[in-house]
């Protein structure tokens, strides 16, 4: 692999929200904790803590977040791939989130602590 990473816990419960291509941000959508909001032609994907997301949004919830203490060069290749790997081998699916200076890795919350324990077994420490 040879990438190793230290990964931040996020505090909180995340969600995953779809809304129509043409809609208009919501307000609900920006406060506290990691917020990404995605534009295109297809959707807007929205993700924030989720007792932010009221009902009758089309949601996916129960997903813990995990910062990759960055930054990495834009060059630098292999970073995200190695905490991926692991996960994936064993059955565990993700969701990433890119920003300038890191990227952020969302699992189902009902597979944190696995996810948690085959990051260490691959080299990856926890802050």
């Amino acid at each position: 692999m040879g990438k190793f990473v230290r990964l931040k816990p996020l505090a909180g419960s995340y969600a995953i929200s779809q809304l129509a291509s043409s809609a208009q941000i919501p307000a609900w959508a920006d406060g506290d904790g990691f917020v990404s909001i995605s534009r295109t032609e297809d959707e807007l994907s929205i993700v924030c803590l989720e007792d932010r997301v009221p009902l009758g949004i089309r949601t996916d919830g129960g997903w813990s977040a995990f910062k990759l203490e960055g930054p990495f060069a834009f060059d630098e290749t292999g970073v995200l791939l190695s905490v991926i790997e692991p996960l994936s081998a064993n059955g565990i699916g993700i969701f990433a989130v890119s920003t300038f200076d890191t990227d952020y890795l969302l699992v189902k919350t009902a597979d944190a602590t696995k996810a948690c324990a085959l990051l260490g077994a691959a080299g990856h420490s926890f802050v």
